[in-house]
């Protein structure tokens, strides 16, 4: 299990390795195309890729630094700076590559200057696609993976899930295949046309764009760093594998809260079965424990007795966490 949950951080600091060289890639070449052409959708697009490159930074240290184990000052480990270093990622996309986009349309729109070296920036274009494809592709296929193992579609996944990492990636790399094609939309405009309004407004859209995924991923990291619990399923799921297990007679008590990227704490209070005395009833709780423990996803269990009289939750009924 152990050895599973390691290849799975692994599987993500794969997906951000490939992003952070695609974007670094593509930044330079927009970057020079942008020059070249005079596009305020290529400087729109190269902004957009310095800040995905800068954002893949801060996601690999967001890999590394969640990836410590626990000690005593973090009991339930350090899990939640994924949550942390990601949201420095997210602003960043919303202050370089949003702020900068918006704000460079604006001022082009009543600019006259004509754009030139067309082919250059559609060919720039076509390499970014490429790269982008690549990196969105690993994205997707760790994303497919992970949403199969709990029965959910890779979009519906992406929403929910608890990996920071892999959400920025995937709608980062998807919002830059849509960049991609607004920007040349906006290019081939201004050329047919010899407006340039065209293209900046281009550079409007693909701002418009990134503002709305930073939002969301904002939004999603403050989620997870103010105690998200899991989904009702996933909270069904884990009280029929306690009701499973011989030592348990009921579990009137359950909450599960997310501490770092597919890693939760476990708290329940449980009546055990038979009436051992208080030493054995101890012993026999924390083995419990060790047990529970045992399972990938969680990161520290808690178990206490349940109070007398409480009434025992039952799978597939309706009960507060």
């Amino acid at each position: 299990l152990n050895t599973e949950a390691t290849d799975q951080r692994s599987e993500s600091t794969v997906t951000v390795l490939v992003a952070l060289f695609a974007n670094l890639v593509i930044a330079v070449a927009k970057s020079v195309a942008a020059a070249l052409t005079g596009s305020a959708s290529l400087v729109a697009e190269a902004a957009h890729s310095w800040a995905d490159t800068g954002n893949e930074v801060f996601l690999l240290v967001a890999e590394r630094r969640a990836a410590r184990p626990a000690d005593k000052a973090h009991p339930l480990g350090h899990g939640r700076e994924a949550y942390v270093w990601s949201m420095f990622a997210a602003f960043g996309l919303f202050s370089v590559g949003a702020a900068v986009s918006i704000a460079h349309g604006v001022q082009q729109l009543g600019a006259g200057e004509e754009a030139s070296d067309y082919v250059v920036g559609y060919v720039v274009l076509a390499v970014a696609f490429v790269f982008e494809g690549a990196s969105f592709l690993q994205a997707v296929r760790q994303a497919r993976g992970a949403a199969s193992e709990v029965g959910l579609h890779p979009l519906r996944y992406i929403g929910r899930t608890s990996n920071p990492t892999l959400r920025a990636v995937f709608l980062e790399d998807l919002a830059a295949l849509v960049g991609l094609v607004i920007a040349g939309s906006g290019l081939a405009l201004h050329q047919a046309t010899g407006q340039p309004a065209y293209d900046a407004a281009g550079s409007i859209l693909v701002g418009v764009l990134l503002g709305f995924v930073a939002v969301f991923l904002i939004e999603r990291n403050r989620d997870f760093l103010t105690g998200e619990v899991v989904s009702p399923q996933t909270r069904e799921r884990a009280l029929a594998r306690l009701l499973d297990r011989p030592e348990i007679e009921s579990v009137t008590f359950l909450h599960l809260e997310f501490v770092g990227p597919d890693r939760i704490f476990l708290v329940a209070a449980v009546d055990l079965v038979g009436d051992a005395p208080e030493h054995q009833v101890a012993e026999r709780m924390q083995a419990v424990e060790d047990q529970v423990e045992d399972h990938r996803f969680i990161q520290r269990a808690l178990l206490t007795l349940s109070r007398p009289g409480a009434e025992p939750l039952r799978v597939g009924r309706q009960s507060p966490p």
